[in-house]
């Protein structure tokens, strides 16, 4: 997502087979992800792009995977918000996703800034990702509300302008 915003697309387009959801064979997809992680997944996307959102249903191997996937999607494009179980956005990511995603920070980052602050919260769950960046944020804001002031013991008739102005 860090990507895909500073990218700013005018539309995107999704390619949706599903072979990662609930119910596919592991040679397949195996990731296991569930219907209501495809809306929420769906509901990211919106984000993007104005909400100009094209999803192509390309296929799929298990008729219930794509259907519960197909609907969840479908109801996130509705405005629909399924919440995800607290169990999910607990979850840390798996080990090997967590290297991947470092390897591709590191590379990527050359090219788009906005992966720098996303480098710290790769193996965190999504929930503490989300904290994470709203203290951040929050810790930020403080910073740029702060005024800086500068006391000076200086009492008007000590500004040189006027002094200037009196000897004229």
């Amino acid at each position: 997502m860090p990507i895909a915003q500073e990218f700013s697309p005018d539309v995107v387009l999704v390619s949706s087979g599903f072979d990662a959801a609930e119910g596919n064979p592991d040679p397949l997809g195996g990731y296991k992800v569930s219907a209501k992680c495809f809306g929420f997944l769906t509901r990211q996307l919106m984000t993007l792009a104005g909400g100009r959102l094209v999803l192509a249903l390309e296929g799929g191997h298990d008729l219930t995977a794509i259907c519960d996937a197909s609907e969840a999607c479908v109801g996130s494009l509705l405005g629909l918000q399924e919440p995800l179980p607290d169990d999910v956005v607990m979850q840390k990511p798996n080990a090997n996703a967590v290297r991947s995603l470092q390897t591709i920070i590191q590379i990527q980052s050359q090219y788009w800034q906005s992966l720098k602050a996303s480098s710290g919260s790769v193996s965190l769950s999504y929930l503490c990702a989300q904290r994470r960046d709203c203290e951040e944020t929050d810790a930020v804001k403080a910073l740029a509300s702060l005024s800086v002031g500068v006391l000076s013991n200086k009492t008007l008739s000590d500004e040189p302008m006027e002094d200037d102005s009196e000897s004229m």
